[in-house]
């Protein structure tokens, strides 16, 4: 296994080994505010580093830590539910309940706010992600970046510890992923939460990342400021795993 990531307890620490079925063996570190993309070639591990910490797969070894509480850590018998954990999750294929509004499907993710609070609540999120007017729409009225909007807000509505986010522009054309973005990067500086990007865009990761971290067959290889990273690799290997010429 890599060096022990530093603690952070206000952020996210993660350190996971296991053998398969994909091979994880990693350390890694994402403080508040900041936002690290993960990069790599297809299984090498980046969706399966997001589900260990929303709680949707177990490792073998090791642990995970979130402002300043223990997720996970096998070495004590540590794993809290999915439900116990404040994560807000955005997937590319938006995942929202077709029978539902947009608003409903907000207030859904809001069930531990009082019942007199949630409509409020859910309409200030779709208001924060530029969708006000668009609260009884269902998804299959909304394009495809208005759906991401209503999957981000609902992210939210949680009011997460840590923003996980898996590839959730690749589903959109190319104007409207720059528009996604763009938001993205104004709506973080209302946050102050470590957040996880899985992206095969190295365009994308270079303009929104502030940490770049590159993974090859469940390793991180280098991780650093993306200019830094995409201008000199660490090795051959992680030219390759980049796809640099």
């Amino acid at each position: 296994m890599s060096a022990a990531a530093v603690a952070d307890p206000a952020g996210l620490t993660v350190t996971i080994a296991q053998d398969g079925p994909i091979p994880l063996n990693l350390s890694l570190t994402c403080a508040p505010g900041e936002l690290l993309a993960l990069v790599g070639p297809s299984g090498a591990g980046k969706t399966s580093l997001l589900r260990a910490v929303a709680g949707l797969h177990r490792p073998a070894a090791g642990q995970i830590h979130c402002a300043g509480e223990p997720w996970f850590d096998s070495a004590i018998g540590i794993d809290r539910p999915p439900h116990r954990r404040r994560v807000g999750l955005v997937f590319q294929s938006y995942a929202l309940f077709p029978h539902m509004t947009a608003l409903a499907n907000i207030e859904a993710a809001l069930g531990d706010t009082p019942a007199a609070q949630r409509r409020d609540r859910a309409h200030a999120l779709l208001a924060l992600v530029h969708l006000a007017g668009l609260e009884n729409r269902r998804p299959a009225e909304l394009s495809g970046g208005q759906q991401q909007r209503v999957a981000l807000a609902r992210a939210l509505a949680r009011d997460p510890q840590v923003l996980l986010l898996d590839e959730p522009f690749s589903a959109v054309d190319r104007r409207t992923r720059r528009a996604l973005r763009e938001e993205l990067a104004s709506l973080r500086a209302t946050l102050t939460i470590p957040i996880l990007l899985v992206t095969h865009d190295l365009d994308e990761a270079a303009a929104m990342a502030d940490t770049l971290a590159v993974l090859y067959h469940g390793r991180l290889l280098q991780q650093g400021p993306p200019a830094e990273v995409l201008a000199t690799p660490a090795s051959p290997q992680v030219r390759a795993a980049l796809d640099l010429p």
